[in-house]
Parts: structure tokens; C-alpha cells; sequence
């Protein structure tokens, strides 16, 4: 992998886990949210319309990529409320693609290699140790919601990213969530929520979250995609790190572990 291209992937992955890590420590994570959208949609507008290159054959893609989206964000509000991100983000981004494996497996029926078998078995084991025995399914179940939610906005971007230069693309799928969000938010909660969260922590995650789409769209075009996804993934590890240090997580070597195991699982799946 080219050293240019392993850059590109590595700072999406930390962009990836500190956004979630600023979500997840904000006092009001649903307002944080709504807000993060809004500035999302402003901060990227301009370099859309610059890089415009639409089809209406996008459509589609765009309602069904949206509808995924929306979900995400709803769930991942739902589960950042009271759970702890070294179990959420480990467990849904190590799901997501296993569930892309299982969906192209059984819907489009391909053969399954062993490296990639050998692969769910490690995110398996990689989320009994995040979870751990003792405790339940407790987080786990709202993570493998959001799990499924990636899983299917990755499934139709693939085919959508056809239609349409990546960052108006990906700014046409987000411009309903947050159309949507930002109001509800507020006919909820009231423009004060709103306004509390807006500052600059809300403004550099919406930056990051952004960002990291785009660096790894330039890590693409570097190197193939299984080995950029590889690296992508060790953001499950550097989460979990942010979470203990940041988030004053009790992240211990089991979670810790876990982590490892699922984003070595994650990159056997991306690799074979």
C-alpha cells in the first residue's frame, strides 16, 4: 500500500473515531446531532456545487442512502444517550461489514472464502470481549442496529457513486437527514438546545465527519479498496483509546482486546 494512500486512510480513521468521541461527549447528544447536520450541509455546500456532477439516475440512490442515513443518526443519538461508546462504535462498525458479507452471500449468492469465515469468527470474539459474558446484550443490540444501518447505506452507495461525484453525492444524501433533524430537534426541544450546542466543538465534528469521507474517497483512488478499508477500520482501536482517555471510559484490556480482535476481523473480511 502506498505510503501516501496508508496517510489518507489512517487520518480518516482517527477523524472517524474523534468525531464520534466529540458526539458522544457532548451533554445533549441529540441536539449535538441535529446541529452537526446543519453544519455539515453549510461548511460543504460550496465545495459541492464546485465538484458538481449529477445524474438524475442518482435518485434513487440518494431516497435509499438517506432513509439508511436517517437511521444511523437516529440510532446512534438513541445509543450514545447512555451507553458507552467503547461498546457501541466497536460493535457497529465491526458488524457493518459483516453484514455487507452476509448480504452479498446470501442475496447475490457468492462464495464466502475462508479468510473472510475466519474473519466474522474474530469480530464474533471480538464482541464478546467488548461486551463481556457478565453484562448482556446491554449496548450490543442497538449497535448491531446501527451495524445493519451502515451496512445498507454502504450496499447502495457503492452502486449510487455511480450516478454522481462522491461529495455532491454524499451532500444530496445528507441534505434530508439534516433537513429533517434540524427542525424536529427543534419543534422537540426548543431553538435554546439548538443553540447551546453550537460552538466549536460542534463545528469541528461536523468538519470531521466530512473530512473523513472525503480522505478516504482520495485513499481509493491510491489503493485498492480492501486494503484502505483495512486500515480504515482500525478506528474500532483508536475509539476505544479516545473513549478511555477523553470519555473517562473504563476501558480495560479485555474491551481494549476486543476492540483489536473485531478490527482484525474487520481487515481479514476487507482482505480476502
Amino acid at each position: 500500500m502506498p505510503a501516501d494512500a496508508l496517510a489518507l486512510a489512517l487520518a480518516a480513521a482517527v477523524l472517524h473515531a474523534g468525531w464520534n468521541v466529540l458526539l458522544r461527549g457532548s451533554g445533549d447528544v441529540e441536539a449535538r446531532t441535529a446541529v452537526v447536520l446543519g453544519l455539515s450541509l453549510l461548511l460543504f455546500a460550496p465545495v459541492a456545487a464546485a465538484t458538481w456532477s449529477v445524474s438524475w439516475a442518482v435518485a434513487p440512490y440518494v431516497a435509499a442512502s438517506a432513509a439508511f442515513e436517517g437511521a444511523y443518526f437516529a440510532l446512534l443519538v438513541a445509543a450514545y444517550r447512555n451507553r458507552e461508546l467503547s461498546v457501541v462504535y466497536p460493535v457497529a462498525r465491526g458488524s457493518a461489514p459483516l453484514f455487507v458479507l452476509l448480504g452479498t452471500a446470501v442475496v447475490l449468492a457468492r462464495h464466502v472464502s475462508v479468510e473472510a469465515a475466519i474473519g466474522v469468527c474474530f469480530v464474533a470474539a471480538g464482541v464478546v470481549l467488548v461486551r463481556g459474558l457478565r453484562r448482556g446484550a446491554e449496548g450490543v443490540l442497538v449497535a448491531l442496529a446501527i451495524g445493519c444501518a451502515i451496512a445498507g447505506y454502504t450496499l447502495v452507495d457503492k452502486d449510487g457513486l455511480r450516478h454522481a461525484a462522491a461529495l455532491p453525492y454524499l451532500e444530496l444524501v445528507m441534505a434530508p437527514v439534516g433537513l429533517v433533524a434540524v427542525p424536529v430537534v427543534a419543534a422537540r426541544r426548543g431553538i435554546r438546545a439548538l443553540k447551546a450546542e453550537l460552538g466549536w466543538s460542534a463545528l469541528v465534528t461536523a468538519a470531521a465527519s466530512f473530512s473523513a469521507y472525503a480522505l478516504v474517497l482520495a485513499a481509493l483512488r491510491l489503493a485498492p479498496a480492501p486494503e484502505v478499508a483495512a486500515v480504515r477500520e482500525t478506528s474500532v482501536v483508536l475509539a476505544a483509546l479516545l473513549a478511555a482517555a477523553y470519555l473517562r471510559e473504563p476501558v480495560g484490556p479485555k474491551r481494549l482486546a476486543g476492540a483489536v480482535t473485531v478490527a482484525a476481523g474487520v481487515a481479514l473480511i476487507a482482505l480476502s
